[in-house]
């Protein structure tokens, strides 16, 4: 049974024989040719399911309007006016 392609460790020596740590050496470019890889896998998944259909989503679905007659007028500020003076002079 074939032994089965192992992932260096981060700080295992880099596979190459380059004598540094694999993250120092050849970690970008192994993640580089991952990447690459998984988004052809992506692209011909989304090709295959037909990409236009497979990418739209539904609309949301509408707001609940409600009437709610005892709330009453609403101020977009947050606070209610006061018709009350201010107080002035002090003691």
């Amino acid at each position: 049974m074939p032994e089965p392609a192992r992932v260096p460790g981060r700080n295992d020596p880099c596979h190459c024989g380059s004598g540094k740590k694999y993250k120092n050496c050849c970690l970008d470019k192994d993640d580089a040719k991952a990447r690459k890889a998984r988004a052809q896998a992506e692209a011909a998944a989304a090709k295959e399911a037909g990409s236009a259909e497979a990418l739209k989503t539904p609309p949301p679905a509408p707001k609940q309007s409600t009437r709610q007659p005892w709330k009453g007028p609403q101020n977009p500020r947050g606070f209610q006016r006061l018709n009350i003076p201010r107080r002035s002079g002090g003691s």
